[in-house]
């Protein structure tokens, strides 16, 4: 660990080659830059990732090397992280023995994790924009309900149009002829032509 002091009154603690990816550890402290120490030792400590362990323990160290400092004065809680990142390290190429004598590489990715700590307030996160108001909705027109035709009025008849209708209608059941009803033959008139007939057979 390293301690150094800037324009800024800062202090810086590094560790180097932890064994993690420097992608993977700035996910990290991504997370802690602004933000107070203490409220920075909470976010690491309900972290699920691995290097927020390692993490941790640099921004110790960088709180314990500016205590350490008498002609500052600071306090560990009174700190602000100012800077907070991760650079690549050197990778450790292995390999790995697969089908037909091939091999397949593996690269074990290190990382330098950089915390420097001032005393200042805390950054405060991006302002978020403001609410925007809701349109107001159009009121919507209810359709008109569908009116009912009205009815139309029939003119009364009068008693002379109803004689005219009726009229007619009274000469027509006079044209028509009653039909006949089909006439039956007497059984007397039967016996007389079976008579008859037998007489010509004779």
């Amino acid at each position: 660990m390293a301690v150094a002091e800037q324009e800024r009154q800062m202090v810086r603690a590094q560790a180097r080659w932890v064994h993690s990816s420097a992608r993977k550890a700035r996910l990290v402290t991504d997370l802690i830059r602004g933000r107070s120490v203490p409220e920075a030792r909470t976010i690491l400590a309900f972290s699920s990732r691995a290097v927020a362990k390692d993490v941790e323990k640099v921004l110790r160290s960088a709180v314990a090397n500016a205590e350490s400092r008498p002609n500052l004065h600071w306090q560990g809680d009174d700190l602000v992280v100012a800077a907070a990142y991760a650079d690549e390290g050197p990778t450790l190429k292995r390999w790995r023995a697969r089908a037909r004598g091939r091999v397949a590489r593996i690269r074990k990715r290190t990382c330098h994790i950089t915390i420097e700590l001032a005393q200042g307030s805390p950054v405060s996160a991006a302002p978020s924009m403001p609410a925007m108001a809701a349109p107001e909705p159009e009121p919507v027109e209810e359709p008109a309900a569908l009116e009912e035709p009205e009815a139309v009025e029939e003119p009364e008849e009068t008693v002379e149009e109803q004689e005219a209708a009726e009229e007619p209608e009274a000469a027509a059941e006079a044209e028509t002829p009653e039909t006949e009803a089909p006439e039956t033959e007497s059984p007397s008139a039967e016996a007389e032509a079976e008579a008859s007939t037998e007489e010509t057979d004779r």
